[in-house]
């Protein structure tokens, strides 16, 4: 049985980001494809960083919009967690974006934002601290 009032481990978080990566992934090549009427028969320079910076930013609209949205990815949803404001209250776009943002310096460094729940007395990674968010247990309705 789950203890609902313990918040979330390592090994659930780990597997949230491993469902909603075969998600994204789905995404970035959909994304991908809305590109290919326009390249006019050249192919996609994956190195641009125009491309780059385009996929960075339909990665951030997926993960905003469900977070803004009830605060679940499939991720979230199939491990029975959300994401809301450390008031309980919804996500802003703010706060996603700065969850967003600071999810990849803590995976940039390493993942040391990431392990770093494991000191965390209320086991917060750093991107949960820097943008005032956290996981908790879904309640069933």
């Amino acid at each position: 049985m789950l203890n609902l009032d313990k918040p979330p481990g390592l090994f659930r978080r780990l597997a949230v980001i491993v469902y909603d990566t075969f998600l994204l992934i789905a995404v970035l090549f959909f994304a991908t494809i809305i590109l290919l009427p326009f390249q006019q028969g050249n192919a996609l320079e994956p190195n641009s960083w125009l491309y780059k910076l385009y996929l960075l930013l339909v990665s951030f609209l997926f993960y905003a919009w469900f977070w803004t949205r009830g605060g679940q990815t499939l991720g979230l949803l199939a491990w029975k967690l959300r994401v809301v404001s450390d008031d309980g209250s919804p996500i802003s776009w703010q706060q996603a974006a700065l969850r967003y943002s600071s999810a990849w310096l803590s995976w940039g460094l390493f993942g040391l934002g990431l392990v770093w729940m494991l000191v965390n007395k209320d086991r917060l990674m750093w991107h949960d601290l820097i943008s005032k968010t956290h996981l908790v247990w879904k309640q069933s309705e």
